[in-house]
């Protein structure tokens, strides 16, 4: 997974702003996710159990990520998507920050803010083998004209 699912470095951003630049944008607590690659707690973000039709778009720069129907319920405690939108609209880079426990950490191609990470061999009944676990507070749901 790790190998398979890491991003060139070659690959920019198209949206490049300073730290002060993000923290005007950004409240304290999704500055701290989206740019510092924090986490946000389990079972609180607004978009776990979401059953909400649309878009989720990146909270930091607007673009598109995932749809609710790549959406799954994982018990987790954060926001399950099995694919994302395309695969030009998010990055891979390892993860080593846990000792013994490699892990992708999933970003937005457009800003390079920190969505969450990726897992693959979990055995869920999706499309693919793989558990995009994002933060809620990293996205914003766009709903469709019908879930208006």
């Amino acid at each position: 997974m790790n190998d398979e699912h890491t991003t060139s470095p070659e690959l920019q951003p198209r949206l490049v702003l300073t730290p002060d630049q993000w923290r005007e944008r950004l409240s304290n607590e999704e500055y701290h996710v989206l740019r510092e690659a924090g986490t946000e707690a389990p079972f609180v973000g607004e978009y776990t159990d979401t059953t909400t039709e649309g878009v989720y778009r990146c909270r930091a720069c607007g673009a598109e990520l995932f749809r609710s129907t790549q959406k799954f319920h994982s018990s987790c405690g954060w926001p399950s998507f099995y694919a994302p939108l395309a695969e030009d609209r998010v990055r891979y880079l390892n993860d080593e920050s846990l000792p013994g426990r490699p892990r992708t950490e999933v970003r937005c191609a457009q800003c390079d803010s920190h969505l969450g990470h990726v897992f693959s061999g979990e055995g869920f009944d999706t499309p693919t083998d793989l558990r995009y676990c994002i933060n809620s507070i990293c996205l914003d749901l766009e709903p469709t004209d019908e879930a208006k």
